[in-house]
C-alpha cells in the first residue's frame, strides 16, 4: 500500500511540475509579447530636439526631462501620463525626454516604457554637450532632474522640481486658461 501511495505522490508531483513549467513558458511568452509593444525610441541630439521646445502653434507642450535611474522622476511619471490622457483633447501634448544612457536603451529604457505602459511620446536625448543644451533649455537649470518645461506660443515656464498631480495640473491650467 505504501508503494502505491509513493508512486501516486511521485506521479502527481511530476504532473504538477509539468503544468507549472507549461505555465512558466506561457508567462514568458506573454512578457516577451508585451516588451514588443515598443521596440525603439527616437534618439535626438539637442539640435534635433530644439524644434520641439519652440513650437509656435495652438498647442500647449509639457516636456518632462527624466531618467529610469531617477527615483523622483519615476515617481512622478504617472502624473504626466494622467495629464496626457486627461488633456489630449484640449490641445496639450506631453513629451517625455529621457536622459538615460544611450547604451542602456534596449536593456533599461524600452523595457521600462513597456512595463509602465507609457503612452506619452518618449524621446532619448543623446548629446554629450550638456553645458550647451542645459543652458539653452533654461538658463536657471542646474541640470538636475526631474525638470519640466511647459510652454505655448504665449507663455513659457521651466520647473526644476518634482510634481504631484495636483501641482502639475495647476501649472498646466495656468497655460490653458481652463
Amino acid at each position: 500500500m505504501k508503494k502505491i501511495l509513493i508512486i501516486l505522490l511521485v506521479f502527481f508531483g511530476l504532473l504538477s511540475c509539468k503544468n507549472n513549467t507549461s505555465e512558466k513558458k506561457n508567462a514568458k511568452v506573454n512578457i516577451s509579447e508585451k516588451v514588443q509593444e515598443v521596440t525603439s525610441v527616437k534618439t535626438y541630439n539637442y539640435n534635433q530636439l530644439k524644434p520641439l521646445l519652440e513650437k509656435d502653434d495652438n498647442k500647449t507642450y509639457v516636456i518632462n526631462f527624466w531618467a529610469t535611474w531617477c527615483a523622483p522622476c519615476v515617481k512622478e511619471l504617472p502624473y504626466f501620463e494622467k495629464i496626457n490622457e486627461d488633456y489630449k483633447d484640449k490641445n496639450v501634448e506631453v513629451i517625455l525626454v529621457s536622459l538615460d544612457f544611450p547604451k542602456q536603451v534596449d536593456k533599461k529604457l524600452i523595457p521600462f516604457i513597456n512595463k509602465k505602459n507609457l503612452q506619452s511620446e518618449v524621446i532619448l536625448l543623446d548629446d554629450t554637450n550638456e553645458n550647451v543644451w542645459i543652458n539653452a533649455i533654461d538658463e536657471s537649470w542646474s541640470g538636475a532632474i526631474p525638470a519640466t518645461l511647459i510652454y505655448n506660443k504665449e507663455n513659457r515656464k521651466f520647473y526644476e522640481q518634482s510634481f504631484d498631480y495636483e501641482g502639475l495640473e495647476r501649472e498646466l491650467k495656468s497655460f490653458i486658461n481652463l
